[in-house]
């Protein structure tokens, strides 16, 4: 082989890595990009994946903060209840004591009625019934009782109980006329209604 012959093969050898090394340039290029789009899409899909557990997050927050107001005003409904309780039990208390002393205070009024007040030996038992029919009414009124007296009112259904009902004149339609016994009330309560003749 001659000098020229071995030129031209190493031209021909260089002219064949250029164009190699040209098409590996080329070649890389292309894997960059491939590369590049196949980072972008493994991010948008993280992205997505990590969008997709920040609104589950959320929402078991937001689930979370409405159980926790549920529960926060059930105990203050349940609180309130509690107090309403204690207080009616409080006010109630004395319910059915009140409704023993009842008659007792009847008899009372009953002896001050019947007694003779012009009888000067009856004179100091009257006076003596008078003064503990007294006190013990205002004892029993510190505690919340008092008496329901309603004649001349109107006729109440809530608070009075109608015996009889006859015509008068004198007295306006559906009014009490006449109170035969006393009612009670505790703390607002009707414990006994008045027993009453209502006018008509």
């Amino acid at each position: 082989m001659s000098n020229e012959e071995n030129k031209m093969k190493e031209e021909e050898l260089k002219n064949t890595e250029n164009t190699e090394q040209e098409a590996d340039v080329v070649g890389s290029d292309a894997d960059i990009e491939w590369n590049e789009e196949l980072q972008l899409d493994e991010q948008e899909s993280k992205i997505a994946q990590l969008e997709a557990a920040l609104l589950t997050s959320e929402a078991k927050v937001q689930e979370q903060q409405d159980s926790v107001l549920r529960a926060k005003a059930e105990v203050e409904n349940m609180r309130r209840r509690t107090e309403q309780e204690i207080d009616k039990a409080r006010k109630y208390a004395l319910n059915k004591f009140a409704e023993e002393l009842l008659p007792v205070i009847d008899n009372l009024e009953r002896a001050i009625q019947s007694a003779d007040a012009e009888n000067e030996a009856v004179k100091p038992v009257l006076e003596g019934v008078e003064m503990t029919h007294k006190s013990f009414v205002d004892v029993v009124a510190k505690f919340g009782l008092k008496e329901i007296n309603p004649e001349g009112e109107a006729f109440n259904p809530e608070m009075h109980q109608a015996m009889s009902i006859q015509e008068s004149a004198d007295h306006e339609p559906n009014s009490v006329m006449f109170v035969m016994q006393k009612g009670y009330e505790l703390n607002g309560r009707v414990i006994r209604p008045a027993m009453v003749m209502v006018s008509k």
